[in-house]
């Protein structure tokens, strides 16, 4: 899910993967990308509203904090409705998302400036501003990129959502998924009030 390039995928199949992997993203040119990186993936534009997969995938994973873009109440209860739907009996789904504890936004500045190296090698300046003030779960935040190729930087715009762990497990549970792992960061290390993510891993329940 909102698997972008699906350098995720690719990985997978490099590391020796030989089942089905799907790839959904609602973005038409980073599938095109994905296209370009393998024909070994079933590329799928669009999102979890307009699928309907029954019991197909042993793992559904949404990495990238995809999963605070779930801004609305009711885009969260489809999404999760459809995850369940898509999971066999013993499948899991994996996701992250930002500890609110942990006000990641707060380090969100121009300040803190990280350089990355496009698909054309050129090293691109990439920060990101939050909006202040926060409005209650939802964080808007500018995302700035500067290359050599660019007259001026190139700006996006986007909101996301941080729920605690109360709120995120109570969509689980209405959504009759529940929660068999979690994790505070990609280390493995356990979940406490202070980690800086909560990576869960959950199933189907009953």
């Amino acid at each position: 899910m909102g698997c972008g390039t699906g350098r995720l995928l690719r990985r997978a199949r490099q590391a020796g993967h030989q089942g089905r992997l799907t790839g959904l993203d609602p973005a038409a040119a980073m599938l095109v990308q994905g296209r370009e990186g393998t024909r070994e993936v079933e590329w799928v534009l669009g999102d979890l509203r307009c699928t309907a997969w029954r019991e197909e995938f042993d793992l559904v994973v949404m990495t990238g904090h995809a999963f605070q873009e779930l801004l609305g109440d009711e885009d969260l209860r489809l999404a999760l409705a459809a995850v369940r739907e898509g999971l066999r009996p013993d499948g899991e789904f994996v996701f992250d998302t930002r500890n609110p504890a942990a006000r990641a936004w707060e380090t969100w500045t121009p300040e803190r400036v990280r350089e990355v190296r496009g698909p054309d090698g050129d090293l691109v300046r990439v920060w990101h501003e939050a909006a202040t003030p926060v409005r209650g779960e939802r964080v808007s935040f500018t995302e700035t990129f500067d290359g050599p190729r660019w007259d001026m930087p190139r700006i996006s715009h986007s909101t996301v959502r941080f729920l605690g762990v109360s709120a995120l497990d109570r969509f689980l549970d209405e959504a009759g998924l529940v929660v068999r792992q979690r994790y505070g960061d990609w280390s493995r290390q356990p979940f406490t009030p202070s980690s800086p993510e909560i990576i869960s891993c959950a199933g189907r329940a009953g």
